[in-house]
């Protein structure tokens, strides 16, 4: 099965693509090579602007806050693993620990780094990180993998308690919903909402169907189309298709 996400609120929209880039920066920089590790960088630099949102650090606080409240009160309930429930409020009380202790925006402590500042200004240009654009970063490239990989975990490292903390949030949206059988007749599927409440919606297809899912919702209804995949012009599947549904809400 192959998984879609779509998010249906601004807020977990920023959580998605921040743990998109958080995955990517912080598998490069385990590689050796300085085109990884130049991969890396920008995917740092694409944190911060993604995280540029000054509330950002206190959403993801009061929704772990919230989490956390709501769960303490499953203490004493008989039907629920303590073990799990103990495990997951571990998990919370560090991440708000960490990120209680962050100073300033996310990302402030790159800002104060000159050359690597131009070197992210550049980075929107195409072609401008290049050497003759950058000598001090083609210097820096062509150092030694021990000094690169040193000075990426530094710049990255400070930024963590926010990957922990949103992926926490987002573990406990994605396990709040139950996976339901459904079918797009002729590759099209409708369903009425009547308010319900959602932020993410997945959906799970059979990985050997040639086609991808298309999702658009409001609180009072719900449309997906599946499209052939073609580079020259999709179209809507005419054929029926299985797929699993399942909608995600704290």
């Amino acid at each position: 099965m192959i998984h879609y996400e779509y998010p249906l609120s601004e807020r977990v929209r920023t959580l998605l693509r921040l743990e998109s880039l958080f995955q990517k920066a912080l598998y490069f920089v385990t590689l050796e090579d300085r085109l990884p590790h130049h991969a890396a960088l920008l995917a740092i630099f694409e944190i911060i602007e993604v995280a540029a949102r000054a509330d950002l650090k206190s959403d993801i606080l009061q929704e772990l806050e919230r989490q956390r409240q709501g769960l303490e009160a499953l203490r004493r309930n008989p039907a629920i693993d303590q073990d799990k429930l103990t495990e997951i409020l571990g998990e919370i009380s560090q991440c708000l620990k960490s990120i209680h202790s962050l100073t300033g925006k996310l990302g402030q402590h790159l800002k104060d780094i000159e050359w690597l500042m131009n070197v992210k200004q550049r980075a929107s240009i195409p072609g401008g990180t290049c050497e003759f654009d950058l000598p001090a970063y083609h210097y820096w490239l062509y150092s030694t993998t021990a000094k690169r990989r040193s000075d990426l975990t530094a710049w990255i490292t400070p930024m963590l308690p926010i990957h922990q903390g949103l992926s926490v949030v987002l573990k406990l949206l994605r396990e709040s919903g139950q996976p339901q059988p459904v079918i797009a007749v002729k590759g099209a599927y409708q369903q009425m909402l009547g308010g319900r409440n959602a932020q993410l919606l997945k959906i799970s297809v059979n990985q050997t169907l040639p086609c991808v899912p298309e999702a658009s919702a409001n609180k009072y209804a719900l449309s997906i189309r599946f499209l052939t995949v073609s580079q020259e012009h999709p179209s809507q599947c005419t054929e029926n298709i299985e797929f699993s549904l399942t909608f995600c809400n704290l």
